[in-house]
């Protein structure tokens, strides 16, 4: 590979994401239990989330709005005040929440930065992005950092094009195939995927993909070996 630009996702690759959202998730369903059982109202909320991307995007404020947008449909309009205060809190605490680093990253990042230009490639609210990315102590190590609103093939090339280098010289490092890795692939990058424990339904690919740029492995340190070799 002639790869000369590195790209690490950020939620649930540089650090704990998607765990926050099932917990809080998980006391939604519990406010609203006496309107509809956990198993629909998660349904009702991740359809409202997915009507409410072209609007809202990605990001903790765009799920609480979807949140108190499925609490009134649920509830006919008539959900009390403090069950919405209730929810705004969530998001509150959601954003919050202290930055858990994933095994591995700090120590991978120290071992890439003399060979690769990184970059940060993510989307979601840039304000809550940007207050992860300074919590999280590990600004120093990245060139650039990119939040994107979706993460298509345009956006990728915007991405390249900017960094002045041709789309096999990009590898891109995350835990979701459908927005990581597969629109590189289509525009000639490299994809290497480490799964994570918990994703997103939206961001699930329900096929295996063969592919000369693409691999996945279980951990970081794997990705790492692979790129350090001669």
């Amino acid at each position: 590979m002639s790869i000369k630009v590195i790209a690490f996702d950020a939620d649930d690759t540089l650090w704990v994401n998607e765990p926050y959202f099932r917990a809080t998730e998980e006391k939604f369903y519990t406010l609203l239990t006496e309107y509809l059982s956990p198993h629909n109202l998660e349904r009702e909320l991740f359809k409202t989330e997915i009507d409410n991307l072209q609007w809202y995007g990605y990001g903790v404020k765009g799920f609480v709005l979807s949140m108190i947008e499925t609490a009134l449909h649920v509830t006919d309009q008539t959900v009390p005040a403090v069950v919405i205060e209730k929810i705004i809190r969530l998001g509150k605490d959601m954003l919050n929440q202290p930055i858990e680093l994933l095994d591995g990253i700090p120590q991978a990042l120290e071992a890439l930065k003399d060979k690769y230009r990184l970059v940060v490639a993510t989307k979601g609210d840039l304000l809550d992005q940007e207050r992860k990315l300074r919590k999280s102590g590990l600004s120093n190590y990245f060139h650039h950092i990119e939040v994107m609103s979706e993460k298509d093939e345009e956006n990728y090339r915007k991405l390249i094009r900017h960094l002045d280098i041709n789309p096999a010289e990009f590898l891109m490092i995350g835990n979701s195939l459908k927005s990581d890795i597969l629109p590189v692939l289509r525009i000639g990058g490299h994809g290497i995927h480490i799964p994570y424990h918990i994703t997103w339904q939206h961001e699930v690919v329900e096929y295996a993909i063969e592919h000369d740029n693409f691999r996945s492995v279980t951990h970081v340190s794997e990705a790492l070996e692979h790129l350090l070799m001669d």
